[in-house]
């Protein structure tokens, strides 16, 4: 029961100063009419220069991504890291992101495609409906007049040819170089290239390109010169340099012949907006990957990145491969950052980060994450997105979804901007980027379909795009700008 004071406080207190509390009815409305008072917030995207990914999933914006046009105050670095394990849309996102990259004139992606199918690379059809052939390398094929690398290529400086030699061996010994063998080899490549002329500028005085059996030879039978010149013994020489000639003869009479032990193939178009290296045909759990991706990024190093002005992508399939051995990683180190200065963004796909962060290369894989500022992540076990977002720092409510994300979408994590991801095909796309035709019963059809799309794309486009006569880079490659967002 009220207090009789109280209740005369109360009502003189109205008399004086008017209700002091108001009653409001309850109120009925709908979900639809009360978002309308309480509005959804999500955070700002990108901008809207570059390339269409898809669609923000809980704001519905449509996501635009370009580490070009980011780089600066939004990006410190254009390298990207994809993770996911296998089914989620991983292959599906790097093959849509190159040919929507390609549609700009000043791009150029280089793809090193460790995965295969039906006797190809996965980037083969692709690669078919622009008009390019891939580089196979194939020791079988190389014996036959197939494609072949040269680490002694004059258009390779000589500083990196040595290097190039030096991380072939180390990444074949699984240790350093010491101090005589590196002499061994220092002599024996110092001697091939007097006896071949320059190693800059194409000049020989032999018809033909110094190869790794001229190395092979050398250490074998060094000059008394070199031994000379330390006042050492010529017999201390030749077994400083044994080791180092066993690993360079497997590229040239091992199970490596015929890739790497001639002069380069000639007709490589290093001008072509795509350059796809298929290594689907080398056993990738050998200690021939490792040795192919060095010798395929120095290669790369010296004569594809050059200061043109062009944007290059250069994309690695199965990158662990790269990261998990610390010679092929400091190498890659490098090109990172000497890329960076001339418009270069690495794009590395994983499986799982523990693949790299618990291997024999953590320090330089560290170092190599470092500098990927863009990060997306496709479904892991909890495990393993726990750990992720532990090593890559992402926030505790991308950690707690990523276990439950279903094929398709990811989190986007781009220099702390976060934000999970529905990745959108175009019909025209989607034959192109098919990956799975072994399990599925309509797999004859796919080179038919992504024919017929990419038939009537061209044809769309010859009447209405100005571009129709340009293979390359145009709106004629896959129709009118406005079937990327889907």
């Amino acid at each position: 029961m009220l207090d009789p004071l109280a209740a005369v406080t109360d009502a003189f207190t109205s008399f004086l100063f008017g209700k002091v509390e108001t009653t409001r009815l309850p109120v009925r409305t709908s979900t639809g009419q009360a978002q309308a008072v309480y509005l959804p917030t999500a955070a700002p995207g990108l901008g809207d220069s570059g390339v269409v990914i898809g669609r923000e999933v809980y704001s519905g914006k449509g996501y635009i991504y370009d580490p070009f046009q980011l780089y600066g105050q939004q990006l410190p670095a254009p390298h990207w890291l994809v993770l996911g394990e296998s089914g989620n849309g991983k292959s599906a996102l790097e093959k849509t992101y190159v040919l929507r990259q390609l549609r700009f004139r000043d791009r150029q992606v280089v793809v090193l495609d460790a995965q295969g199918e039906d006797g190809v690379g996965e980037w083969n059809l692709i690669a078919q409906q622009l008009g390019i052939t891939p580089i196979r390398l194939d020791p079988t094929a190389a014996l036959n007049g197939g494609i072949r690398l040269n680490p002694l290529d004059p258009a390779i400086t000589t500083t990196g040819q040595l290097a190039l030699l030096r991380t072939i061996i180390e990444v074949a010994t699984g240790r350093g170089l010491d101090e005589r063998a590196g002499f061994a080899l220092k002599v024996a490549h110092a001697t091939v290239l007097n006896e071949f002329g320059s190693a800059e500028g194409n000049e020989t005085n032999l018809d033909r390109q110094p190869v790794l059996t001229d190395i092979v030879e050398q250490l074998r039978h060094p000059e008394a010169e070199s031994a000379e010149s330390m006042n050492v013994d010529i017999e201390d020489v030749r077994a400083w340099g044994l080791d180092v000639a066993l690993v360079l003869d497997r590229l040239v009479d091992g199970d490596l012949r015929g890739m790497f032990d001639g002069p380069t193939t000639a007709g490589i178009d290093l001008d072509a907006p795509l350059i796809v290296f298929d290594l689907s045909h080398i056993d990738r759990n050998s200690i021939a990957m490792p040795i192919l991706m060095a010798i395929v990024g120095v290669w790369l190093e010296h004569t594809w990145i050059r200061p043109d002005r062009k944007k290059r992508i250069f994309l690695v399939e199965e990158a662990w491969h790269i990261i998990n051995s610390p010679f092929v990683a400091q190498l890659f180190q490098r090109l990172l950052k000497f890329g960076r200065r001339l418009g270069l963004s690495f794009v590395a796909v994983v499986h799982h980060l523990s693949d790299v962060v618990d291997g024999a290369a953590a320090k330089e894989a560290a170092a190599i994450l470092k500098m990927a500022s863009t990060r997306t992540i496709y479904a892991q076990k909890a495990d393993e997105a726990r750990a992720t977002g532990r090593v890559l720092g992402l926030p505790r409510w991308a950690v707690e979804i990523i276990p439950t994300l279903t094929p398709g979408i990811a989190v986007w994590d781009v220099n702390g901007n976060v934000q999970v991801v529905k990745h959108l095909i175009t019909d025209a796309e989607r034959p192109l980027v098919y990956t799975d035709r072994a399990m599925t019963e309509d797999g004859d059809r796919t080179h038919e379909l992504a024919a017929e799309a990419a038939a009537a794309e061209r044809a769309a486009a010859a009447r209405e795009s100005p571009f129709a006569d340009e293979p390359y880079g145009t709106a004629s490659t896959y129709g009118s700008s406005e079937s990327t967002v889907a």
